[in-house]
């Protein structure tokens, strides 16, 4: 009886770790329903669908393509367009139920506009009410006169994941309508500014600009060091050959667009620009103690001190020092972290040639070693939403539970 109780309960254990392997589409979801592919279309083409899909709890209210030609016939840049639906993205939960049992009749919470930054003062926040007879209402907080948006029906739910709700027409708050100005997303241009100047002229100079300009379209972050993390290290950099010096460089950049705070929240290793094609792996880890972002390289740690650009597909932030990959400072490492040689191991015979490296060197670990990071890891970390690690963790406990039992 104790077996069949406690198989139960890791049944249901399991079942609670699966669901957080488990991650939304809003662009999958929203296909299934025609009704809806304005809205969706126009997610994807502000990158809003992206940034849907990376939270871990949210309520998308979509309105339909009839709902949607009003707000297309007032011709809005893409930009001020991603402000108006970005209002209509809350960042918390809400399904059919929570709708009807608002606390009081009304509460109110904060959109992805509000996160943004770009909404000024409160104009991010929606107030939600339940009305009688049993009508939601969603009132903008820039715009309380707009009292004819309703609650219509549930599309998905998955508590308390994501909730996907229809509303009745489009959220008209005029500072989110307000004309807004494209960002700049030259890379060339935004890396000449705000402390990037002597960085670039690195990238230039080394013919390294070519491989960041070309992971643009599908996304990119570039950390770059500021001009006085560059001074610093002039000499250093002198002494690298010309490949080295193009592998440093390239060691600066993710071929991913990440936001700070997917850096804030995303823990772990980092591939490169340095890793394509290299024989070594050319990672780095990033972690985070409250909003302070670093990126450890087991030579140096180096960490985030402002942002340059952060507008999907593009991030730039500037770092305090120069990344200094292992495969290019072996002896730093060496020097900082001594390997201890395994207890009774025999001493090998140094090579006794002028010259000559020692066996004990060639067989110290290094960068290549089994006691560093291998480049699965460097996969799971960088796969989406943690799903391979997580489904380790699963397979793990299983085998371990039933050899108990």
């Amino acid at each position: 009886m104790q077996t069949v109780t406690a198989i139960s309960l890791s049944f249901l254990f399991l079942l609670s770790i699966s669901a957080t392997v488990h991650a939304h589409n809003i662009t999958r979801i929203l296909a299934k329903h025609p009704e809806f592919s304005t809205f969706n279309h126009y997610l994807t083409i502000t990158h809003l669908a992206n940034e849907i899909n990376r939270r871990q709890t949210i309520t998308v209210c979509a309105v339909d393509n009839a709902a949607m030609s009003s707000l297309i016939a007032k011709g809005l840049s893409l930009q001020t367009m991603k402000n108006v639906l970005s209002l209509h993205v809350f960042a918390d939960y809400f399904g059919s139920k929570k709708l009807h049992q608002v606390t009081k009749g009304s509460t109110s919470t904060a959109t992805m506009y509000q996160a943004t930054g770009e909404a000024p003062g409160t104009a991010g926040y929606v107030h939600i009410t339940d009305v009688k007879g049993g009508k939601v209402r969603f009132t903008p907080e820039d715009n309380p006169s707009q009292t004819d948006t309703v609650y219509v029906k549930s599309i998905l739910e998955m508590p308390y994941n994501i909730s996907v709700i229809q509303i009745s027409a489009i959220l008209q708050s005029p500072e989110a309508e307000a004309p807004t100005a494209a960002p700049d997303l030259n890379l060339t241009s935004l890396l000449q500014r705000d402390g990037c100047k002597a960085f670039y002229d690195l990238l230039t100079t080394s013919g390294a600009i070519g491989t960041f300009l070309s992971n643009v379209e599908s996304g990119v972050t570039v950390f770059c060091p500021d001009d006085d993390a560059i001074a610093a290290f002039a000499q250093k950099y002198k002494n690298l050959t010309a490949s080295e010096k193009t592998s440093l460089l390239l060691y600066h950049g993710i071929p991913i667009y990440n936001s700070m705070g997917m850096l804030r929240s995303s823990n772990g290793l980092m591939n490169t620009l340095a890793t394509e094609g290299a024989k070594t792996k050319y990672d780095f880890t990033v972690q985070n103690d409250g909003n302070d972002v670093t990126l450890k390289t087991k030579v140096v740690t180096a960490t985030i001190s402002g942002t340059v650009v952060d507008e999907e597909p593009i991030a730039i932030y500037t770092i305090d020092k120069v990344l200094q990959p292992r495969e290019l400072f072996k002896g730093a490492v060496e020097a900082e972290e001594p390997a201890a040689a395994p207890k009774g191991a025999k001493k090998k015979k140094k090579a006794t040639k002028k010259g000559a490296t020692s066996e004990d060197d060639a067989e110290a670990p290094g960068p290549d070693s089994s006691s560093d990071y291998s480049d699965d890891d460097a996969a799971d970390q960088t796969a989406s939403g943690g799903g391979r690690l997580m489904a380790s963790v699963v397979m793990a406990f299983c085998f371990s539970w039933f050899a108990f039992v």
